[in-house]
């Protein structure tokens, strides 16, 4: 199976950064312009047989304009869904940091051991995704499908198709309607063809 990962376009809290997580947002002028810019790319590059993403509107509205150059409907997979940050949703880094700042210096070092009061830890994150996963790969064996999410999941997918620890999820950026590409083989292995790329964004504005 082919995967297409995306991430969602831009939105209001990404400059400057607040902890979005279950917060709905709407996609900006320029998130609508990624999301067109991204579309095309797929629909010029690929021809996937679905399209799956998080529950949040701005993954959907992202996802709608891929399934729409695709000649496909977008379906939503809850276990897309983006982290949940408890207490800390929609707080800056700034506030955070002044107000709990051991714990925001341990998710910086060393997420894996962060659970968000009120939230979601690293782990919680990877079990749904790879369960989500693991459900599409049979369902779309041998397809290629798209898949829009959000920053966090999307690392978490990527760490997981890569081998990589928890430990390593800043090692992974993920721009607004970067493209990833992965395959998953028949034995369940991945092998990464691109990464967080966003050459299709260029000019857009």
């Amino acid at each position: 199976m082919q995967i297409i990962l995306t991430r969602h376009g831009e939105v209001e809290g990404i400059h400057p950064e607040r902890f979005r997580g279950r917060m709905e947002l709407a996609l900006t002028p320029l998130g609508r312009a990624q999301a067109r810019a991204v579309a095309r790319r797929i629909a010029a590059g690929f021809a996937p047989q679905a399209v799956y993403t998080s529950p949040m509107g701005r993954c959907h509205d992202t996802g709608a304009e891929i399934a729409a150059a695709c000649s496909l409907s977008a379906q939503v997979l809850d276990d897309l869904n983006d982290l949940d940050y408890g207490d800390w949703q929609w707080k800056t880094h700034e506030d955070v940091k002044a107000a709990h700042p051991q714990t925001y210096a341990l998710w910086k070092s060393a997420p894996q051991w962060v659970r968000f009061p009120g939230g979601e830890s690293l782990q919680d994150l990877a079990l749904r995704a790879a369960d989500g996963l693991r459900a599409l790969l049979q369902r779309h064996a041998d397809h290629t499908i798209v898949l829009v999410g959000h920053d966090s999941v999307n690392r978490a997918l990527l760490l997981q198709a890569l081998d990589l620890p928890l430990s390593a999820y800043w090692r992974i950026t993920q721009k607004p309607c970067c493209l990833n590409l992965f395959s998953v083989d028949a034995q369940g292995k991945a092998s990464l063809q691109l990464a967080n790329d966003t050459a299709h964004l260029r000019g857009v504005q």
